[in-house]
């Protein structure tokens, strides 16, 4: 099977179970505070941090385990996850900086980009 396939299915897989994380954590501790995606974000990157060891020091899987493991469920299940490996490999190579601006240009651009999609909507809709 092709690998674009393997990260599809493993994609589907990690919705459905980012989705199944959302209503429970909804169900448990109510939707005031956003611990559901608290909670996956989380959860994705304590899992990346394991996969990704283990893979490279324990398990020699191939290219498409690799993709569905990490590109497809934990990219379904979050991306916080791989930001949080980026940014772990700028540190371990010693690259600071541009570990901190990744960091703070992810987090504030990410954070007005979906401001400034709202605030679009909302005026394009505003009538």
């Amino acid at each position: 099977m092709p690998v674009i396939l393997w990260v599809a299915l493993g994609g589907a897989i990690g919705s459905a179970a980012r989705y199944s994380v959302n209503v429970w954590s909804g169900r448990m501790f109510g939707t005031e505070f956003p611990l559901h995606t608290l909670t996956v974000n989380i959860l994705g990157c304590f899992i990346m941090g394991v996969l990704t060891e283990l893979m490279a020091l324990k398990l020699h899987v191939g290219q498409e385990t690799r993709a569905f493991l990490i590109t497809g469920i934990l990219g379904g299940f979050t991306t916080f996850s791989a930001f949080s490996l980026d940014f772990a490999y700028l540190v371990e190579r010693k690259q600071l900086v541009a570990a901190g601006s990744y960091a703070l240009a992810s987090v504030v651009i990410s954070l007005l980009a979906v401001f400034a999609g709202m605030n679009l909507i909302r005026t394009l809709y505003a009538a």
